[in-house]
């Protein structure tokens, strides 16, 4: 075998490794080799391959029963290693536990990332509620108050790509008019804040609030989220203020300056 070939085939390797560690999701954790074969249309010996190059790393790990892998403990060892040492998680910690104490609800840090919003740190209230967000987390962009609240300041042409997709309706409140999509991201970027109300999860509202590094760019978003009947005991206007506040101060602690 040439070099070149044997450089191609190892690339190949490579990128075939990552895409199935990358088809894992909270809603498949668990995969068979012929399941990760036909989803990635990569022959079963060489899947079966990969895993078991994968699981001699601890990236994943086979249930001796069913036969089936999911991921192993090194990856949450990776993801510990960046979370960590991300400057905006470190900074906005102190602020997102003080806007769960000050109001009973889930706080979280997001950003956009290929359409999608993910998460990338998390305060759990005391009384948590089944949302889909944790650290890590992918969401939709159109329905959640994250993604919308960062995509409001996209510019024309990441609006055009995206509303030139599908917009999936998830709840009765889910706006999937590109037309609404679009006056709603307009007044969002007028009121730099943003509302779902039971647009992803029924009975599930969040709000959100840019946050700028130091140079007036919109790198993240910070969120509240929590069930409607326990956000709306709040005054819209108490809630709205607060996470602005909190958003603000990160902003200043990350070197922004109104």
């Amino acid at each position: 075998m040439s070099e070149k070939t044997t450089g191609d085939y190892m690339l190949s390797s490579v990128k075939n490794s990552l895409r199935i560690l990358n088809s894992f999701t909270a809603e498949e954790p668990e995969k068979r080799v012929i399941d990760l074969a036909n989803e990635l249309q990569i022959g079963k010996s060489t899947v079966s391959r990969l895993l078991s190059t994968l699981a001699s790393e601890g990236f994943v790990t086979k249930d001796p029963e069913t036969q089936k892998y999911k991921l192993g403990l090194r990856i949450l060892t990776l993801n510990s290693i960046v979370t960590s040492n991300l400057e905006i998680n470190k900074v906005a910690r102190p602020t997102l536990r003080n806007l769960v104490n000050e109001t009973g609800e889930a706080a979280h840090i997001a950003v956009l990332e290929n359409q999608e919003v993910v998460y990338l740190e998390q305060i759990e209230c005391s009384h948590p509620v089944r949302i889909l967000s944790y650290v890590g987390r992918r969401n939709p962009v159109h329905c959640t108050s994250s993604g919308k609240l960062l995509y409001a300041y996209q510019d024309r042409v990441a609006i055009i790509k995206l509303l030139q997709q599908e917009l999936k309706r998830y709840t009765p409140s889910t706006i999937t008019d590109p037309d609404l999509f679009r006056k709603e991201l307009a007044e969002i970027k007028q009121a730099e804040f943003c509302y779902s109300d039971c647009e992803f999860l029924p009975d599930v509202v969040s709000c959100a609030a840019p946050i700028r590094d130091y140079t007036g760019k919109v790198i993240a978003a910070i969120s509240l989220v929590g069930p409607k009947h326990r956000i709306e005991k709040h005054q819209h206007s108490t809630i709205k203020n607060k996470v602005i506040k909190a958003a603000k101060e990160i902003s200043k602690n990350l070197g922004y300056m109104a």
